[in-house]
């Protein structure tokens, strides 16, 4: 039946706990983008998987820096300060007002200056962190099943990066859409996006879209779409792109505009490991085919560890 290091994750059964760990995962990612410096693409902005969770690696504070790390483990959001301040928040059922509000205090403790937007982003029915009392659940097992399901993932994503000599970004959780994603980039410019992604104001989108690309990610669900699920897509999308071939178990889902591999398949599989990976390839190559691009000299071998890559 499958790895056993890769956990059963039902959206049902944790839906009100996916919905306040997302918010309060943007009060976080909100403070890294207010003070880092715009990076394109917005990778200034994003989460990183950690050993112990999610963490927003350095953010630049005067001629310091500061960490902040969702820890599933114990169960605490740690902030570290390189001048040796530290403070650690309980992750338990609390209202995202509450949970504002003691950050907030922490960010004043540590002598921190920070303005973010309250309002969250990419949500349905968005409410001002500091006014949101509905959003309180904190289910510890699952939040750590979600942190060990983005651990593979992220494996495998990186595995998979390694494998492009091109532009392409890190492996990044993205806070407003709740994703873990990797982008391939062709080189070419892109089409000016039309904008209207819901709660994302249109100038970030145009920017992050800047660019040809072939991006691919994991979700845990949502309302709209109550499974996990690996995806992929193309921006813009080429002709004859969604008719490609995929592994057994992917398909196109015409209302996302997609590919969708069900996470279930995955972590059902003999060897999750090598079907994620098809899948990954398979859908970057049905994007670099479509879209003409230049796959000699964009693609190499995928990297093993200690081994130079040859050239």
């Amino acid at each position: 039946m499958g790895d056993t290091s890769w956990p059963q994750l039902p959206y049902p059964a944790w839906r009100d706990t996916a919905a306040t760990l997302q918010l309060w995962t943007q009060i976080v990612g909100k403070i890294r983008l207010s003070l880092s410096p715009w990076l394109n693409h917005g990778w200034q902005v994003p989460l990183y998987v950690t050993a112990r969770g999610l963490g927003t690696s350095p953010i630049p504070v005067g001629h310091d820096i500061l960490e902040i790390e969702f820890d599933f483990l114990s169960h605490l959001l740690r902030m570290r300060m390189s001048n040796g301040e530290e403070r650690e928040l309980p992750l338990q059922p609390q209202s995202v007002a509450d949970f504002y509000a003691r950050i907030r205090a922490i960010l004043e403790d540590l002598r921190i200056e920070v303005a973010i937007n309250e309002m969250p982003n990419e949500v349905a029915d968005p409410i001002r962190f500091s006014e949101d009392r509905v959003h309180a659940s904190y289910d510890r097992e699952a939040a750590h099943r979600f942190w060990r399901a983005l651990v593979q993932a992220d494996r495998v994503f990186k595995l998979f990066r390694s494998g492009f000599l091109g532009k392409s970004s890190p492996v990044h959780f993205f806070w407003g859409s709740f994703d873990l994603a990797v982008t391939r980039f062709s080189g070419r410019s892109a089409p000016l996006h039309p904008g209207g992604v819901p709660g994302l104001p249109d100038p970030v989108t145009r920017e992050a879209y800047s660019h040809e690309v072939s991006s691919a990610g994991f979700w845990p669900g949502s309302d709209a779409f109550p499974q996990p699920a690996f995806y992929s897509y193309a921006y813009p999308e080429p002709p004859g792109f969604r008719e490609a071939a995929v592994p057994a178990g992917a398909s196109f889902d015409t209302t996302l505009g997609e590919f969708i591999l069900p996470y279930d398949t995955v972590r059902q599989s003999t060897d999750p490991d090598a079907l994620l990976l098809d899948f990954l390839v398979a859908t970057y190559k049905a994007a670099a085919d479509a879209g003409h691009w230049d796959r000699a000299a964009l693609e190499c071998t995928v990297g093993a560890p200690a081994q130079v890559r040859a050239v």
